[in-house]
């Protein structure tokens, strides 16, 4: 007896995710470029200065990617970033008479640090959650005000932290443990730790239900509200861990510190394949996406193709590429 089979009964090949894929693609590419371009751009000492100065925005981004991810936005990161390092340069300098330029008022300027961050992000979440305003313009708001407050503590200058505490707190940044630097392993653990939070544990869950549909998120008795706001708070506290790592290497503070850093972090969650309009979140693709535009941005300082000043700008065209891209196809895995 002869069968015949169905259209369509036979197992069609999967086909390639492209949204998944083209992340890791394009920074193979950006990294065989830089290779052929530039003979020391696979030099350790290279290789390791990209990746610390990429940890402050990757620590952001991997917050960001859980507020994007619940259909949120936080535009104010930056000006975070500013107005927390210039009050971690205040208090431990006028620690420094009493403590000395030491490890206690260095312990004691990161939990300035620390509690500044979850406050600013728990007064984003708060505003978006319960006095329901839209999340751009709450963080377009509190953007501008931090950004306006360190300039004022500034008094329109620079905030220098006392040069007996850079020797001490130096380290933070360039020191590290078996040759990799602080930063390079805090966002390490970080995206470890966020890639778990949003693959394997309920939060995660809820924050892609919530970025779907929050109605439905809500008739399934999800606390939208309270998961919205944790990951402001979230987001918050580890722009006060970014800064934590950020104050040694420069040891000063000013309106222009954490400039463009929002638009650095939610370009690299962006690239990785999170969804703009939320729903889904890939922490791994952030960091792959935070390492493309270090490896860009390294490539411009490198090369004499395209001025560095235009790094900006090719940030904004990647961005607006990306989102083309989400709208042919809504990515899995």
């Amino acid at each position: 007896m002869t069968t015949t089979a169905r259209p369509g009964a036979a197992r069609a090949r999967p086909a390639i995710n492209l949204h998944v894929l083209g992340p890791i693609v394009a920074l193979l590419v950006l990294v065989i470029a830089g290779a052929l371009m530039n003979p020391n751009f696979l030099s350790y000492a290279n290789v390791t200065n990209v990746l610390a100065r990429s940890a402050f925005i990757g620590i952001i981004a991997v917050g960001m990617t859980f507020v994007i991810t619940a259909g949120g936005l936080d535009l104010s990161v930056g000006s975070m970033a500013a107005f927390i390092a210039g009050l971690m340069i205040l208090v431990m300098n006028a620690l420094v008479p009493s403590l000395g330029a030491g490890a206690t008022t260095i312990l004691a300027g990161m939990g300035v640090a620390l509690l500044c961050g979850l406050l600013a992000g728990w007064i984003n979440g708060i505003l978006v959650t319960r006095m329901r305003i839209e999340a751009f313009i709450v963080t377009l708001g509190t953007m501008g005000i931090y950004r306006s407050l360190v300039t004022w503590v500034a008094d329109g200058g620079t905030l220098s932290l006392d040069f007996a505490l850079r020797d001490a707190y130096g380290p933070v940044y360039y020191g590290g443990l078996l040759g990799v630097s602080w930063p390079i392993l805090v966002f390490l653990l970080v995206a470890i730790l966020g890639e778990i939070a949003m693959r394997k544990t309920a939060f995660g869950r809820y924050c892609a239900a919530i970025g779907s549909n929050d109605r439905v998120a809500r008739y399934s008795s999800v606390d939208v509200n309270r998961v919205r706001l944790l990951t402001y708070v979230g987001l918050g506290l580890l722009v006060g861990i970014a800064t934590i790592m950020y104050v040694p290497r420069l040891g000063s503070a000013s309106a222009a510190t954490g400039v463009l850093w929002e638009l650095e972090a939610i370009a690299a969650v962006i690239i990785g394949g999170t969804m703009l309009r939320g729903g889904f979140g890939r922490v791994w693709g952030t960091v792959v996406g935070v390492l493309i535009l270090s490896l860009i941005g390294n490539l411009l300082n490198l090369t004499d193709w395209v001025s560095p000043y235009l790094n900006g700008a090719i940030q904004g065209v990647i961005i607006v590429l990306a989102v083309i891209l989400q709208r042919e196809q809504r990515p899995e895995g």
